[in-house]
């Protein structure tokens, strides 16, 4: 029976990855994937053009991965988003730097980056197998002892890879194969929840789908606590769905839906979306009414419509009380506040977020308190490394998830390579 030095389970990322660096250490290396082909969630990535990593500083860009990305100095010590840029760059790939940092390949193709990465591991010898869907990973008092795939095979391993991705985008191959089988290590398994993932609301006017197709361009979104305090806060886009919310700002934003419920046993959160972010309350009124005074017999509803969305002016004019017949002339001021009030302010009570299956990323996974920042190695048993996804880190969209995999991959397999092919 042939016995190998590392094994990788999923051929995602950082299973890619971690194959590629355990190889350049001289370990003999098998890459198992239960999918019919290697990279799938890689090649949807990016809109199908693959967002290889981020360009931003360190300690940016550990910011922009909310989910434990502190944990991830170590691994960056190693292999940071620069080496990414460097390891792709020295494969022939050409990247660019787009808005936000975000590196993406000259080709635009997400498949320039995994006919990379494949090509890589082939040429460092990888022995890469599809459609082979591992049953149990194999423990012993010592430590790791290999795999046992579904069809009964039996390989041995010094050390055991395991990069099976989380459960969001299930249809690519992940469906929390990986939780299992840490549990069977002795590992525990924080709670999984979908993140980077639209918002459920139950408001009247998400019910009545008066707004759905809405975009908001260059608002505030913000997660309010019951204490009236923001919770978190993105600016950029959006768009009203028949559901509730969907759109960048409100994906970075509904990981802290679930916080807030849970933290406050509330069974909504209440969002708040600034129209105006660039405006103060009172400069915002004083722009409205000089406007407003331009074209003192003119309905408020009209004066507006080219600076306010038309679609959204009725429900503003109903939360504030104000008649959109109403002329400057005749201004009430109460209800005008009001109106500034909920142009800074326009509350949207969410209740949850849609399902794993409509999730970029998951949060939740293997507790990072039993793993070893350093080398991405259990703290429970010898020769099990977690890496990617499985992992209990999840950043925003943005490169921020890919550059996560790519640093534990190569991490967890440098250091299980080495110390296989040491021993």
């Amino acid at each position: 029976m042939k016995r190998y030095e590392v094994i990788v389970i999923g051929g995602g990322p950082s299973g890619l990855m971690a194959s590629i660096a355990a190889a350049m250490q001289g370990a003999s290396v098998l890459l198992l994937d239960k999918g019919d082909k290697l990279g799938r969630k890689l090649g949807i990535s990016g809109g199908g053009r693959c967002n290889v990593t981020n360009a931003k500083e360190i300690d940016e860009l550990i910011r922009f991965i909310p989910g434990n990305g502190r944990f991830l100095y170590s691994a960056f010590a190693n292999f940071n988003n620069r080496d990414i840029i460097r390891f792709f760059e020295d494969l022939g790939i050409a990247l660019k730097e787009e808005d936000n940092g975000r590196m993406f390949p000259v080709s635009d193709k997400a498949k320039t980056v995994v006919d990379a990465l494949i090509g890589r591991a082939s040429s460092l010898g990888v022995e890469m197998r599809t459609r082979e869907p591992v049953r149990e990973i194999l423990y012993g008092p010592e430590g790791v002892k290999g795999v046992q795939l579904i069809s009964g095979q039996t390989l041995n391993a010094a050390s055991v890879i395991v990069a099976t991705g989380g459960r969001s985008v299930p249809h690519t191959g992940s469906t929390g194969d990986g939780y299992p089988w840490a549990e069977a290590a002795g590992h525990t398994i924080t709670e999984l929840y979908p993140t980077e993932v639209p918002i459920v609301s139950k408001e009247p006017f998400i019910a009545s789908r008066e707004l759905q197709g809405l975009s908001l361009r260059d608002v505030e979104l913000s997660v309010m606590n019951p204490k009236g305090k923001a919770v978190i806060s993105h600016r950029g886009d959006m768009i009203f769905t028949h559901f509730g919310l969907s759109g960048p700002i409100a994906l970075r934003c509904s990981q802290f839906i679930r916080q807030v419920k849970k933290k406050f046993g509330v069974p909504e959160a209440l969002l708040q979306i600034d129209l105006f972010p660039d405006y103060s309350a009172g400069a915002l009124e004083q722009e409205l009414r000089r406007l407003a005074a331009a074209e003192p017999k003119k309905a408020l509803k009209n004066v507006f419509k080219g600076k306010i969305p038309e679609r959204l002016l009725p429900l503003l004019f109903g939360q504030a009380g104000l008649n959109g017949d109403t002329t400057f002339e005749h201004l009430p001021k109460e209800p005008w506040a009001a109106f500034i009030t909920v142009l800074k302010a326009f509350p949207v009570k969410a209740s949850g977020t849609r399902p794993f299956e409509e999730a970029f990323v998951t949060g939740g996974g293997v507790h990072l308190k039993e793993i070893e920042p350093r080398t991405m190695e259990s703290k429970l048993m010898p020769g099990l490394y977690f890496c990617g996804e499985v992992l209990d880190i999840h950043g925003y969209t943005g490169g921020y998830n890919i550059t996560a995999a790519f640093t534990t991959g190569y991490t967890a397999g440098y250091h299980a390579g080495s110390s296989a092919h040491a021993n």
